[in-house]
This record gives C-alpha cells, structure tokens and sequence, in this order.
C-alpha cells in the first residue's frame, strides 16, 4: 500500500542548535543520491564545523543556498540531525516555515518529546523520528542510536583520560613502574562496549556491568572482565535489547552491591539508559564518598538526569575529591565521523522510499516505515506516541469492513 507519491527534492539546512557540529549528509552520501539523478540542496556552510566545506558538496553535484527560508520554500524532504523534539531550543523558527506535503527526518527525540509530533502534524508535514527505527536486521544500516553511541563511547574514554591524573596503561621505566589504570563501564549497550573496547586499547584495566545477563558475553568478546552482582537479573532485558527501567527496591541493592567495586576504580564511565525515562541513578553520592581522590566519572547519560546522583549536565565538578564530568552531545565533538556515520544512516533509510526516479514512496505497511512515521495527514499515526500525547487510538478495519481490492472488470467477468 503506497501512502505518498511526489517528485521528491532532500535538502539540509544548516544545525541550528547550539554547540551542534553535525551535518545530515556527508559529500559521499550525497553523492550517492546525485549518482541516481536525484537533486540535492544543501544550505550554504552546512557541514563547515563538520569539515565539510561547500566546494565538497558542489562537487558531489548539490546545489547550494544561503537562505534558509528559500531551502523549506523549495523542499519536498527536509534532512536534519537535530529536528523538532530533539532541538528543544530553537527549532520554532523552522516550525513556522514547514508546509503541507514535506517530509520532515531527523533526530527528534520523540518518547522525551511527543508534543513536537503533533506541531509537525499540524502543519501538514509528515515526519520520521530516526530514533524509531526498529532494531531488525534490514534496519541496521539506518540506525542513528547505534551509529552515535559507538562514537559517544569512545569519546567517552578520551574524556576520562584527559581528567584523570593517572594514566591508562602499564609503564616500565627508570622511573620506577606505573600502574595501569582501572576502569569500571557501566552499562554495557553500544556505548559502554565501544567503551571497554577503547580503554583496554589504551592499556587500562577494564571491568563492566550491565544488569542484562546477555551482556556478560559481549563484556568478555572486547577483552573487558564481567562485575557480578548477587541480583536477579532475569527480568532486566526489554524490547531491542535496551534495559528495562527497574523498581527501587532493585536499584537499592545493586547500590550497595556496587559500592565496594566503584572503590576501587580510577575512571567509571556510565552510559545506561531508558528510552523516554529518567536515566536510573546508578553512582550515589555515598559511592562517590567511597572513591579514590582524583578519580573520575564520566557520565553519558547526563542529558537524562545523569546516572550519578551529583552529575550537572553540561558541566564538570570536583566533588568529595572526584572529578564528575556530564558531557552534553558528545557525538557532536567528533563532528567530521559522526556526520560520515549518520549520513550513512539517512542515505540507507532514503533508498528504502525513494523511487529508482527519484519520487517519494512512503510505503505505509513496511516495518520501518510505519515504525518511525509520527507525523502524517494533519495526525499522529504512530501508536505508542498517540498512547503518550492521550490520544484515541486509531481503529485498522478488519478484514470484513475492507474494501474489496479485485479490480471491477475482474468482477464483472466472474
């Protein structure tokens, strides 16, 4: 069943939010779409903080414009890494300038931020929140989540080692021995595996916890040693592999469990978090109390709440003598990769409704589709965000209440 069919025009605009470096498309990605006779454009200085200057992109075959008001005037679908959800902080001003007919892609953050859907819907513009793509296996070259966590997570390493007084690996010298540094990941998804994998790279002594019992093999598959906790962790897995949130009386223990263990670390790393909530509080103060002077604790989910309770987002403390970083868009630092990486993302999920012709073919009834569309004819098709905005759930006729699909010539000769 096809929803949409127009001659379709992608273009990028600039990133509007602050301290935001990424680019939709790299000039690869988008030479991609030219090779195929489809016509990109892309804002004038777009991918300059990702080091991408226009020149690549002219020569990729974009066309360039300066003004963004011309850039939604003109475009059919519109390519941005932080759209309306996810940019909470000025993305207003390109609300007002959608129009009925686009197709809006982009980060949206939309299980934290539903609302946004319903401004876009209101508008008339269709949207795709790339957080929604569904983890099976045709969906893996369009996952944004996957592709910017494996950057955050190796960030996440360079930033302990810069903080922390101590170095990674083993020296043997005149000097004397050095000791490896010891590192503790917890939370072990894409992040906190790209994580173990970095800091044993770089010479560290290097533990994780994860409450999935599944993530005890991939602990060990990238040379890092699993911390075991006497909890039952049986129902601690939730849908595509993501942490299901847990009680407190769960999270209490786990507490008191890890104390002992987050005392002997130099650098903790903590990456867990929940799709939509709150990240849980995995490194209480009292912990941070029982830590080595200088040690440090980069926090990847402080844009969730943090899962140290003496986090602030954005910024970096000393507290009961621990260095407390809450990193703020970390993808976003290795601008030049990240956009390489996303850019990917978005060409893969372009090839899937885009034409050989180059028209949109928004296919309704295709896993992916339906999984990440959240704006569409003036509503919210997607189920989960209409349960999160209260809104009635939309009726599928059954099979009875259909219309017949045989064509009525067919009838008339039967």
């Amino acid at each position: 069943v096809t929803g949409v069919q127009t001659c379709a025009l992608p273009i990028f605009p600039s990133e509007i939010k602050t301290g935001e470096k990424r680019v939709a498309m790299s000039p690869a990605n988008v030479q991609s779409l030219t090779d195929k006779s489809v016509k990109v454009l892309v804002q004038k200085n777009a991918g300059s903080a990702a080091g991408y200057p226009d020149a690549e992109y002219n020569a990729a075959g974009a066309t360039t414009i300066a003004d963004r008001a011309e850039i939604f005037a003109t475009a059919d679908i519109i390519l941005q890494v932080q759209s309306f959800g996810s940019n909470t902080e000025n993305s207003d001003s390109d609300l007002a300038l959608l129009r009925s007919g686009q197709l809006v892609i982009g980060m949206m953050d939309p299980l934290a931020s539903p609302q946004a859907a319903k401004e876009v819907a209101a508008t008339g513009a269709s949207a795709i929140a790339l957080e929604l793509v569904p983890r099976i296996s045709r969906a893996q070259s369009m996952d944004v989540l996957s592709s910017m966590a494996t950057l955050a997570g190796y960030k996440s390493v360079l930033i302990g080692a810069s903080a922390s007084p101590r170095i990674f690996p083993m020296l043997m010298t005149a000097a004397g021995t050095l000791q490896p540094a010891r590192v503790l990941i917890m939370g072990v998804g894409v992040a906190g595996l790209q994580a173990c994998a970095t800091a044993k790279r770089l010479g560290a002594v290097v533990e994780a916890y994860d409450v999935r019992p599944a993530a005890r093999e991939q602990i060990i598959s990238v040379g890092a040693k699993p911390v075991e906790l006497d909890l039952d962790t049986g129902e601690t897995e939730g849908a595509g592999g993501y942490a299901k949130e847990q009680g407190e009386d769960f999270l209490r223990r786990q507490r008191e469990l890890m104390t002992e263990v987050v005392a002997q670390q130099d650098i903790i790393i903590t990456t867990a978090a929940i799709p939509g909530a709150k990240s849980p509080i995995l490194v209480t103060e009292e912990m941070v109390i029982a830590m080595k002077p200088g040690a440090v604790i980069v926090d990847l989910a402080a844009e969730r709440g943090g899962n140290c309770d003496l986090t602030e987002q954005g910024k970096t403390i000393v507290a009961h003598d621990v260095i407390i970083v809450g990193p703020e868009n970390v993808p976003s630092d290795l601008a030049y990769h990240a956009s390489q990486m996303y850019g990917k993302n978005m060409q893969t999920l372009l090839e899937l409704i885009l034409d050989e012709d180059g028209s949109l073919n928004l296919d309704l009834n295709d896993e992916i589709v339906a999984g990440t569309l959240v704006a569409h004819d003036g509503d919210v098709p997607h189920a989960h965000m209409r349960k999160l905005l209260g809104l009635t759930e939309i009726k599928v006729p059954t099979e009875s209440e259909q219309q017949p699909t045989t064509p009525a010539d067919e009838k008339q000769e039967k």
